[in-house]
């Protein structure tokens, strides 16, 4: 059936922030429907808060609205675009749920909008726990035992026929978010009262556990014909009772036989007809018990998951792409195979490779928080890796995670823990509890002798996947005896059988005596002969061939496709058919705070960008969620670990004329000093500059010779360094670690005793990478810089004033462009210092500059001749694509060719807010500081910046409420500065109160306010107002040197009962300015488009 002739414009719901349990797979998906819905003629209309995404380009839809994703923001949207129908299932749980706000409210009947994708009923079936029950019940298919709860009292009620342990399943929420197994009555309450809270609608699921059974899920498209596929099936790794998300997943599943396969895959199908979704794609998880076989639905979701987007980078099946198409009335036999462009989609995938994904963890960053892997997802991004067994594509999956693993076990024979715990007793604990090392420990349980029998019994992982990594342990033993005699004692055989394995280059240096290098190691391996093949993902296990050239390496099989012809008859390969020059852009890998989206999102434009200059476009990453890694991106794409040798690997086989390393964060960069010095054609900055700007010591230098200001600074190869530094700089210092990025282990110190606790907890600092000693700049403003150079000529992107004070992570901090308090002579010498700064690097492509104002003195912090995580707001503040300009000027263009146009003060305020995973994360302190915590970001944009600022906040999720009470603590310091703003908000009608001495400052101004007590003076105390909801909105700034607890617990507490809370004073003042806009006017919706016409109307007025 031919696609639907009634619908002419389509509002499609983006996912939001970044957080965990919903990433950017939901900006892959989006981008993938808006692209095919507008190749298909449909008007599109698209809403999303996060400017990190490719799917918020203004190219990407007619109308784009990075707006707030709230049913009452979305509601005026409708109104004014009329759109035709709501495309709500490829923008995650966010999207799902204001959908249905939206129809329960009326809206979407008032204004004649039908939902495509998914139909009211459908969700409801599939999402309420009840109704989704019933309809298991209906096509005889077994469901946990459970009752539902809608209060304390029903949940008990529940418990006492469900029993202990249970799991606890909120209803309406994303990545597990307020669920948990309770195995006591006191985890069983705590749990409950946060799943109702966060429940859309206040439902929850309590159920037998089945804890360590297998879990699997599914991955299924059915049109309105009634044509189903399932594109693949995924099997965990770990047991049930993790959160599929913090689960290692394995494509396809390898332990199931044929006969569980057709009975998982009939009841897949089955339960989709039964749901009622037949316009797209779904996810279907089931649990086998693995003592008697039993098997039950666990749960569907009738949307585009998380998984999908997994699956779609697994076999090649665009499953977005599709959904989105039968959304709009084609069938899957209408629709062509993007891969083998000779079949239909309606040919079910088969893959003859196997698919690891590992999540990533970011546990260090909240060092309080319990690392223990339940029900509720914690990883903060993943990496996925394709190899031609589940033994080399899980050592890819290792090494690519950037965690300092090089695969299975970093060093031959020796356990990955220390001489202390190298035995069974003290390895037990470690494999009976799911937390982020347990690879680590199952290795060290295999190399002390424990049986892969035994480690079943603790772990309930399949004695199949065992097996395989007992078989990688036991190799060791080969490597060690070989590597005695240096790399020499490898011949060909031996080597290519280690590399089959999946054992790196690094892993058999590190067999070899002292010294040995990698490098080494490739030098003698080439010289064997031994290098890997690549193939390309085919969706059909070969049977077809690949005309699309994504490929994953291999030494499974010496057959090479990058150049394969194709078989006699199908249509010949775009690879390369016109010789052009190969340029390589290398990406930045897993997602973790600190490097996310934003760096993706380069890469993809400078992949654009080299693409319409006619260069054909390599693209290297491992991040299954991303646009970087979709087919089409790129021209060629490579699916690997970001190591020297895996990206020298890609290099030596396609010969590139340039390699950009600039674009993917940290990552890339780590490389680039050994990719060059080993040939690799490095564009664009080069790497002695990069170097410069990251070596503290030569940065210091060039800064000084070029006259401009920076903190007192030192550094530090010993603790006792440390400790002189700072005595001469002089208290409060800043002390971080080198190379790193998002702030890891960055603190302010404000005494030699507080320093020497740093040391303890960071001993690993050297000569080599020294600790970095400044002066901490106590209030003063910090200032982004974002700039673009062609080398002789510098252009400003943009200057962002930050909201909150220095000593907060510019990843963390809210800021405004263009800024919203600085002078115009202080604007005026950043932007020169900025361009001093740039010529002097030799910068050829961006740079991100970071200033202090302390008075009317401007200091420089830091400089990052890369691409930096503010490029893609910056581009959308001022209309402009820093990153495919700065791609267009490394490969030799001038700012003159590109048309850059500096624009320092747009006509309208755009302001960015970070988004924090503080709720996954119970009883941690929400208290911001020089080490990155958030996990993503959204923009706020209005002609107001009170306006814009109140608008980022709604898109965080934090509400700023119309009325109720506002709870005020702050430290001495701070209680004159509060008055005013305190005082503007009792003239809004809040109703103040606050704690003791903060009481008594107010009071004296005039300020009515009403006494509560602190935790420890009696009841009812200000605990007792947040966790009974009494007040709307928290201020409480830390005391720097010495934090009182109650101040932990109020933040903590704040976190877990979704309240705003509001840390520094700069942050309280911008609050006030968005509620007082937000009181005296409704807040307008605007696309992006038509605030860049603004600037047109500029030019020519000017």
């Amino acid at each position: 059936m031919p696609r639907r002739e009634d619908l002419k414009t389509i509002l499609i719901l983006g996912s939001g922030p970044i957080v965990i349990g919903q990433a950017c797979e939901f900006d892959y998906s989006g981008v993938q429907a808006c692209k095919s819905l507008r190749d298909d003629g449909y008007r599109i209309v698209l809403i999303n808060s996060n400017p990190a995404t490719i799917m918020t380009d203004p190219e990407m839809a007619d109308r784009t609205y990075i707006e707030p994703i709230t049913p009452d923001v979305v509601a005026k949207i409708i109104d004014k675009e009329r759109p035709d129908a709501i495309l709500p299932t490829l923008g995650g749980q966010t999207a799902l749920n204001c959908a249905m706000q939206l129809h329960d409210q009326g809206v979407l009947d008032k204004f004649d909008v039908e939902m495509i994708g998914a139909t009211p009923e459908a969700i409801i079936k599939a999402e309420g726990r009840q109704e989704f029950r019933e309809a298991m019940d209906n096509i005889g298919l077994n469901t946990c035992r459970s009752k539902l709860a809608y209060s304390m009292s029903e949940a008990r009620t529940a418990l006492d026929e469900i029993g202990l342990p249970c799991v606890i399943r909120p209803g309406f929420t994303m990545g597990g978010s307020g669920g948990g197994i309770a195995y006591n009555l006191e985890e069983f309450e705590d749990i409950c009262t946060r799943g109702l809270q966060m429940s859309l609608n206040s439902e929850l699921l309590i159920e037998e556990s089945i804890v360590g059974w297998k879990e699997y899920e599914l991955e299924v498209v059915r049109d309105k014909n009634d044509n189903c596929i399932i594109v693949c099936s995924i099997e965990n790794f770990d047991a049930m009772g993790v959160h599929t998300g913090d689960s290692i997943t394995v494509a396809p599943a390898q332990t199931l036989s044929d006969r569980e396969y057709q009975l998982l895959r009939d009841a897949s199908l089955a339960t989709l007809r039964e749901i009622g979704v037949d316009t797209g794609g779904s996810n279907v998880q089931f649990a086998i018990n693995p003592r008697d076989g039993r098997m039950i639905v666990i749960e569907m979701n009738p949307r585009v998951s998380r998984s999908s987007a997994l699956a779609s980078k697994a076999t090649g099946f665009p499953i977005a792409k599709i959904a989105a198409k039968l959304a709009v009335g084609y069938t899957l036999d209408e629709l062509d195979n993007d891969i083998t462009k000779i079949t239909k989609a309606c040919f079910e995938p088969s893959i003859d490779y196997c698919v690891v994904k590992f999540p990533r963890w970011a546990f260090e960053k909240f060092p309080t928080a319990d690392s223990v892997l339940t029900t509720q997802m914690k990883s903060v991004g993943e990496c996925m890796a394709i190899g031609g067994t589940f033994k080399e594509a899980m050592q890819k999956a290792l090494r690519g995670l950037e965690t300092g693993r090089n695969g299975y076990g970093n060093v031959p024979g020796k356990p990955n823990c220390s001489d202390d715990d190298f035995d069974v007793e003290s390895i037990r604990p470690h494999l009976a509890t799911p937390r982020a090392d347990r690879i680590d420990w199952i290795r060290s349980a295999m190399l002390v002798g424990m049986s892969v029998e035994d480690i079943f019994e603790y772990t309930n992982i399949d004695p199949w996947f065992l097996d395989q990594l007992e078989e990688l342990a036991e190799h060791e033993k080969l490597l060690i005896a070989a590597g005695a005699n240096g790399v020499a004692g490898f011949d060909e055989t031996l080597m290519r059988q280690t590399k089959q394995l999946g054992f790196s280059d690094r892993q058999i240096a590190a067999a070899c005596p002292v010294g040995t290098t990698e490098w080494d190691v490739r030098v003698h391996r080439k010289t064997l002969g031994v290098v890997p093949a690549f193939k390309r993902v085919d969706t059909c296990a070969g049977e077809y061939p690949s005309q699309t050239p994504y490929l994953y390496s291999t030494y499974s099989g010496t057959e090479d496709e990058v150049d394969t012809a194709p078989t006699a008859g199908a249509v010949a390969p775009t690879n390369n058919a016109n010789n052009k020059k190969r340029v390589v852009v290398l990406g930045g890998g897993p997602n973790r705070i600190g490097q996310g989206i934003e760096f993706d999102y380069c890469c993809v434009h400078a992949a654009l960008a080299l693409r319409e200059l006619g260069y054909e476009t390599v693209m290297v990453n491992s991040n299954p969620e991303t646009v970087s890694t979709d087919f089409d991106t790129s021209d060629m794409l490579f699916f690997e670990p970001l190591t020297h040798e895996d990206v020298m690997n890609v290099i030596d086989r396609i010969e590139p004329h340039g390699v950009i390393v600039q674009f993917g964060g940290q990552t890339p960069l780590n490389l680039a000093r050994g990719l060059q010095d080993h040939g690799a054609p490095l564009v664009g900055t080069s790497v002695d500059s990069i170097e410069t700007a990251e070596d503290r010591d030569l940065f210091s230098k060039l800064i000084t010779k070029i006259d401009i200001d920076q903190p007192p600074n030192g550094l530090a190869a010993t603790p006792e360094q440390a400790i002189a530094a700072a005595a001469t700089i002089g208290y409060p210092v800043l002390v971080r670690p080198s190379f790193v990025l998002g702030g890891r282990a960055m603190e302010i110190v404000y005494d030699q005793t507080t320093l020497a606790d740093y040391l303890e907890r960071n001993p690993h600092f050297s000569k080599e990478a020294p600790l970095l000693v400044d002066k901490f700049l106590d209030s003063a403003i910090e200032v982004d810089v974002d700039a673009i150079s062609d080398g002789n000529e510098v252009i400003i992107g943009g200057v962002m004033e930050h909201i909150e004070e220095a000593g907060i992570h510019s990843g963390d901090s809210s800021c405004s462009l263009p800024p919203y308090t600085l002078s115009d002579g202080i604007i005026k010498e950043i932007c020169e210092k900025t361009r001093q700064l740039a010529k002097a690097l030799n910068v050829v492509g961006l740079m991100n500059v970071q200033w202090a104002v302390r008075g009317a003195k401007v200091f420089i912090i830091e400089a990052n001749p890369r691409a930096s995580r503010t490029v893609p707001f910056v581009s959308k503040a001022i209309g402009q694509p820093l990153a495919k300009m700065a791609a267009r000027i490394m490969l030799g263009e001038t700012i003159k060719d590109v048309g850059v146009i500096e624009r320092l003060e747009p006509p309208f305020f755009s302001v960015k807010a970070p988004v924090f995973p503080f709720g996954k994360f119970q009883g941690v302190d929400t208290v911001l500081g020089p080490e990155m915590k958030s996990t993503g970001e959204v923009m706020g944009i209005d002609a107001r910046f009170g306006s814009a600022f109140a608008k980022a906040m709604v898109g965080a999720g934090n509400t700023l409420p119309r009325d109720g009470k506002v709870f005020v603590s702050v430290r001495d310091e701070d209680k004159r500065l509060i008055l005013p703003l305190i005082d503007r908000m009792a003239g809004l009608g809040y109703e103040i109160v606050a704690t003791g001495g903060t009481a008594r400052a107010l009071k004296n101004a005039g300020i009515n306010v009403k006494k509560v007590f602190k935790i420890h003076e009696g009841r009812p105390h200000v605990l007792d107002l947040i966790v009974n909801r009494e007040c709307r909105l928290i201020i409480n700034t830390p005391s720097g040197r010495r934090e009182r607890s109650d101040d932990r617990l109020i933040r903590s507490s704040a976190a877990s009962h979704r309240i705003p809370c509001i840390t520094t004073l700069a942050a309280a003042s911008a609050t006030i300015q968005g509620m007082e806009m937000w009181m005296k006017q409704p807040l307008e919706v605007t696309p992006i488009q038509d605030h860049h016409k603004a600037f047109a109307v500029e030019a020519i007025e000017e």
